[in-house]
């Protein structure tokens, strides 16, 4: 983990951008001040997923199932600042768990529930956690047995069968004082790390990126800020809740204003549009895919009913501005443009900042960057800026392009076990990675133009490709071989395999090298889903594949 940076600590919390309270300090105010309105509550078809029926707790409940499963843990040898792995579906039983790990000062390392054994094991690698939870039922599968894969057996417990959600009142006496005393011990600071989360980097190696509570309440100040977020709304969310998405856009900001999170899992529209309307959200996330079907589609959207809905936020794509203008202009719903990243890239593009749904379709306000006339709560909290991908000078003229650095109260402090001198400038800007133009009159918007990083992003997961090309290298048909994106109008991007086979007269198919990974333990997800025979790899002098060139290659014409 990276030391705390005392002196970066004083000064967000001298301008009131960070403060004293953790995760578990809101919710036990959310207890005391609102103690039956609704926190949480699962989606109707739970039982499909888990096999169990659907769970609704108020704050006060969740305040005290937390508590009970704090216990739990601490009596099974749970400790502060210890390194949970955590591999569950959208379902309450995982909120409980983060704010049951904030109460004990641990650490939350949560794993999207499509890894299998090759991501684990890497992953554990690079954390060397010291326990797994993993829920029991899901689709058939046992989560809790890829544990094996991070920790030995007797660190790994089951949600459903070794732990569980205890609906309780109160703790005994003895749990009470039990905790009371761990807390003592153990005080919990607000810049202590909360989470490793997960990003993938170009070399195939991934990347934890620790939060403290103070990042992330960061986080999700700005989302509140940004998408409207007032005390008492319906949050529904269907995105998986192990990285900023989610965390940031839900978990967080809903323990400090009080808002009741409804989640779902995974996307089915047909629930997904009958939860917005049973339980009258207000705000909800849906991907850019999702969002172009239902512009489209004015029967299937006006078969429910939305009263409640304010807006929705999506991103991670450009999105259509024709599908902007018809949610507003028909379906009467603001559509909100946000670009986030689990290091802490925070900007957003609302109606109140820019009105013209061709703009925002495409452009974020320049939040923080150098002379950007943007004021307010909402751009103060952050700092951005441009610079030269070579020279690493700032740039400031309208249409420059180059590389997006971002810093703040949002902003990560680096990588886990990496020098801050490979992602972060000297005056301290995380470089993403991102190239952006700066657009705008007087340059007062930025325009996403591409990735520096070369990321496969496939319906919002992010796959390495050099991950995939390590493990072909072993492949005995192969003589050479690299995957490359190509665009997709449900997912955005899937995989293309382009091999250079040993035999011209028998090349491995498609299905052969799908087993082949699947053999390797790669999630399904990652499975290339187009093959293509070349005669040779494109390379660079430096003998570094060109990604892009294999993706004009089999990119339609």
């Amino acid at each position: 983990m990276q030391k705390p940076d005392q002196r970066r600590i004083a000064a967000l919390t001298s301008k009131g951008h960070w403060s004293d309270k953790t995760l578990c300090d809101y919710l036990r105010i959310q207890a005391q001040q609102t103690p039956d309105n609704l926190a949480a509550a699962d989606q109707p078809t739970r039982q499909q997923l888990t096999e169990t029926d659907p769970i609704r707790l108020t704050f006060s409940q969740l305040n005290m199932a937390s508590d009970a499963l704090a216990v739990d843990l601490l009596s099974r040898g749970v400790g502060y600042q210890d390194r949970i792995m955590i591999q569950m579906p959208n379902v309450v039983d995982l909120m409980v768990c983060y704010y049951a790990i904030s109460k004990l000062g641990a650490i939350a390392s949560p794993l999207p529930v499509q890894y299998g054994r090759h991501e684990i094991s890497m992953l554990a690698g690079e954390l060397s956690p010291d326990w797994f939870i993993g829920t029991d039922h899901f689709k058939g599968q046992c989560l809790a047995d890829n544990g094996q894969f991070a920790v030995s057996m007797n660190k790994v417990f089951a949600m459903g069968a070794d732990l569980g959600i205890r609906r309780i009142d109160r703790l005994n006496n003895v749990e009470t004082d039990q905790l009371i005393a761990y807390r003592e011990k153990h005080p919990i600071s607000a810049n202590d790390t909360f989470t490793v989360c997960w990003t993938s980097g170009t070399t195939g190696t991934p990347k934890g990126v620790p939060r403290t509570h103070n990042m992330w309440l960061a986080s999700g100040q700005m989302t509140a800020l940004g998408s409207g977020y007032v005390s008492g709304d319906i949050l529904l969310n269907p995105f998986p809740m192990v990285n900023m998405s989610a965390l940031g856009g839900f978990l967080f900001p809903a323990a400090t204003l009080g808002c009741a999170v409804v989640l779902h899992h995974p996307i089915d529209v047909p629930i997904f549009l009958e939860q917005i309307q049973t339980e009258q959200v207000t705000f909800t996330i849906a991907p850019p895919a999702l969002l172009n079907k239902l512009s489209k589609e004015p029967a299937l959207w006006g078969a429910f009913d939305f009263p409640e809905l304010r807006s929705i936020g999506s991103g991670s794509a450009p999105l259509s501005p024709e599908m902007i203008a018809t949610f507003e202009q028909d379906y009467g719903v603001d559509i909100i443009n946000i670009y986030g990243s689990n290091e802490g890239i925070a900007l957003i593009s609302s109606r109140d900042t820019i009105a013209d749904p061709k703009l925002r379709a495409g452009l974020f306000p320049r939040s923080g960057g150098t002379h950007s006339p943007w004021r307010g709560e909402l751009h103060d909290r952050v700092q951005s800026k441009v610079i030269d991908v070579d020279t690493g000078q700032e740039l400031l003229a309208p249409e420059s392009r180059g590389e997006l650095c971002f810093s703040g109260a949002t902003v990560f402090d680096g990588y886990l076990h990496s020098d801050r001198s490979d992602v972060f400038t000297d005056d301290g800007f995380f470089r993403t990675g991102d190239l952006v133009d700066i657009c705008g009159d007087n340059g007062e918007f930025y325009r996403i133009a591409g990735r520096l990083k070369d990321i496969i992003n496939r319906g919002g997961m992010k796959i390495s490709p050099s991950e995939l090309d390590t493990l072909l290298e072993g492949h005995d048909a192969l003589s050479e071989a690299a995957v490359c994106a190509y665009p997709d109008e449900t997912l955005g991007e899937k995989i293309c395999v382009c091999i250079v086979p040993r035999s011209l007269d028998d090349p491995p198919s498609l299905d052969d090298i799908c087993a082949y990974l699947t053999a390797c333990g790669i999630a399904k997800f990652k499975l290339p889903e187009r093959l293509q025979c070349v005669d040779a790899l494109p390379r660079n002098p430096l003998g570094k594949v060109l990604r892009h060139e294999l993706s004009d290659t089999v990119a339609p014409k």
